[in-house]
């Protein structure tokens, strides 16, 4: 296959990278500047792309099977505190960002686009969902480590998954667990749609290697068109 990497220097997309270009397939790495990137693999190329361009994004599209959008403001696995900055400055951005990819696939149909998300989307009791509770939002984010302001881009991604909803194209919305760090590569665990997958102490954790698996898997072997689904030990 042919898959697209959006936010491919990112902690997630890095290693997605990885993962496809493990199992063989060609990948084209996006970031907002490529100048910088010295690695050089096989079947691996990378190429500047404005994820709010929809034209630009449209230009990169012709013979790819998926594009899979890592994208959020700056790049968390080398300045965090910048990406929370930005996302609590303007947390409408992953709901424009997905307008954009939309729009950039209405001249590719038949290529399906991967969303990688958050976790304050996911169900907490039938109906209601994550992000409706300030008290489980601000908790979460204590559990995190992460400034309660956060509280409003994880309700951002939240409106991204909304606005995907409402699209008639091959879009799949990728939740990752609650907890999600660089860790290893299991291969083991299970995976889930609206609700989050828990582990035997309630934790809702998967390392960033195995949520790369996922999403290649994903890739491979479609089972959530229109649909999100998320992961977890």
């Amino acid at each position: 296959m042919h898959i697209g990497v959006i936010g491919a220097t990112g902690t997630i997309g890095s290693r997605v990278v990885s993962e496809a270009l493990g199992r063989g397939h060609t990948v084209t790495a996006f970031t907002p500047d490529a100048s910088p990137v010295s690695e050089d693999r096989q079947k691996q190329n990378w190429r500047n792309v404005d994820v709010f361009d929809a034209a630009g994004v449209a230009d990169a599209l012709p013979g790819m099977d998926v594009l899979i959008s890592g994208y959020q403001p700056g790049n968390a696995a080398q300045d965090m505190a910048d990406t929370l900055r930005r996302s609590i400055a303007d947390p409408t951005v992953y709901a424009t960002a997905a307008r954009a990819l939309l729009k950039a696939l209405e001249s590719h149909p038949r290529t399906r686009l991967i969303v990688i998300g958050g976790a304050g989307s996911l169900e907490i009791a039938p109906g209601v969902v994550h992000a409706d509770s300030d008290e489980v939002v601000h908790a979460s984010l204590d559990g995190l480590g992460l400034p309660r302001e956060y509280a409003v881009a994880v309700r951002g991604h939240r409106e991204a998954l909304n606005v995907l909803r409402l699209s008639e194209r091959l879009w799949t919305y990728f939740s990752p667990a609650e907890d999600i760090a660089p860790g290893e590569r299991t291969g083991r665990f299970r995976v889930g749609g609206d609700q989050p997958v828990l582990d035997a102490e309630g934790r809702s954790r998967i390392s960033a290697e195995d949520a790369a698996v996922a999403l290649v898997d994903e890739a491979e072997l479609p089972r959530f068109v229109q649909r999100r689904f998320t992961v977890g030990y």
